[in-house]
């Protein structure tokens, strides 16, 4: 079988041909019968008899051998005419949603409970090819500016970030860790590389039930060496933004779909964490911005520079992960930043502490433990440029990008407090 797609049939009117997919309807009248068949590029149509039709159903997949027949009032002008229809998998139960819809009109459960079939529905399409654009942007811009590509373990013998939202695991008779984010790895590779970035899966075991989070999601970490400060950083940023969304928008499906994708300004505007303060009205003795004062601040972003994505920089040393570079002559500040998006934090990053002495002493300040790190703290025993980064959350910014309300909709197969399955 020689195989064509849907969206190669007004290329070969005439032509007998044969498309493969699944029957996404079936429509039959007294005189003629259609069957519209889904492959990955769109829709076909059949004509056929009522007969034939009958004793198929949705979702079986089949293979269609037909003429190539003019037809205006057809997908893209075309339908197949004399088909001889081949099985090539039946349906053997009933389906619990219709694909046929525009809409699946279902709840979160049975959304995520059926995702073999709910995430075959053309709508869900657009999102995920999205979600694959978003992840090609950041790893071309990254590759443009001289990064390599890195993987870290997964099973990591020391927390990253702190040791109250890790996944222990039996490991060989000992315990080990899912790793919450590559970030002590990445670090080191600086030392290899100078620029460095990872596309991977990271743990979280907060129990957080909200629209926001998931136990296992999709991580995109940059890490780069040689940085003044953690202004460097936030330029590649802002580049790595501007190519995934031009990657994205450059997508017909995408297009299509009618996301409302941002624009990438130039320059980001950029506001220190006790400005931020007095922008949302909140104490100037505040450790962190709420929810509502992210809110405030990107509508001042909007208001006065007509942006909607703003930097948070300078938030408090303590509230940041122990390898944050402090605020040169601020002190309770950081070199730390967090970029906003219509009114939601969407990435974190900073510049990072290089010298071991600093690492040293910054653990004993927060009571931490020297020998857990050992390992890691070697490299900055070895000479370590100043050096900086970030990571976003896929899920999340692909959510924020198509307007979903829940990361879990925009997430294959979600992991979260209650779901493992399927």
């Amino acid at each position: 079988m020689q195989r064509i797609l849907s969206s190669a049939l007004a290329e070969h009117i005439g032509a007998e041909v044969t498309i493969a997919g699944w029957i996404h309807r079936r429509r039959m009248l007294k005189s003629v019968a259609f069957l519209i068949l889904r492959d990955r590029a769109g829709f076909a149509q059949v004509v056929t008899t009522s007969a034939e039709l009958e004793e198929l159903s949705e979702e079986t997949v089949v293979a269609v051998t037909g003429t190539v027949t003019a037809n205006p009032v057809a997908p893209a002008g075309v339908e197949l005419t004399g088909p001889r229809i081949e099985v090539l998998s039946d349906r053997v139960e009933a389906l619990p949603v219709e694909l046929f819809r525009p809409s699946l009109n279902v709840n979160l459960p049975t959304l995520l409970d059926h995702a073999a079939l709910t995430l075959r529905h053309p709508a869900r399409r657009p999102v995920f090819e999205l979600s694959a654009a978003v992840i090609r942007g950041f790893r071309a811009t990254l590759d443009g500016l001289g990064f390599t590509e890195v993987h870290s373990p997964k099973i990591v013998g020391v927390a990253t970030e702190s040791g109250a939202n890790v996944f222990p695991i039996e490991y060989f008779g000992r315990t080990a860790y899912l790793a919450q984010s590559p970030q002590l790895y990445k670090q080191t590779l600086v030392g290899v590389f100078e620029r460095v970035y990872e596309i991977g899966q990271a743990f979280r075991a907060e129990p957080s039930d909200t629209a926001r989070h998931l136990a296992e999601y999709v991580s995109l970490d940059a890490e780069l060496g040689f940085v003044e400060s953690h202004r460097d950083v936030m330029k590649v940023l802002r580049d790595v933004f501007a190519g995934m969304i031009a990657e994205a928008a450059a997508l017909p499906s995408v297009a299509a779909a009618g996301f409302d994708l941002p624009v990438v300004p130039e320059e980001i505007p950029i506001v220190h964490f006790s400005e931020a303060l007095k922008i949302a009205g909140a104490p100037a003795d505040e450790q962190d911005l709420a929810p509502a004062h992210e809110r405030a601040v990107c509508e001042w972003a909007v208001r006065e520079h007509g942006s909607e994505f703003v930097f948070v920089e300078g938030y408090p040393t303590l509230k940041r992960a122990f390898y944050t570079h402090p605020e040169p002559g601020r002190e309770p500040y950081s070199r730390a930043f967090d970029l906003l998006f219509r009114g939601l934090e969407l990435v974190s990053g900073s510049q990072r502490l290089h010298r071991y002495d600093d690492y040293v002493a910054t653990l004993a300040q927060r009571g931490q433990a020297l020998e857990p790190f050992a390992a890691f703290l070697e490299v900055f025993k070895l000479g370590m440029p100043p050096h900086g980064g970030f990571a976003i959350g896929l899920e999340r910014l692909v959510a924020m990008l198509v307007g979903a309300q829940n990361v879990r909709e925009v997430t294959f197969f979600p992991r979260d407090l209650h779901r493992v399955t399927p």
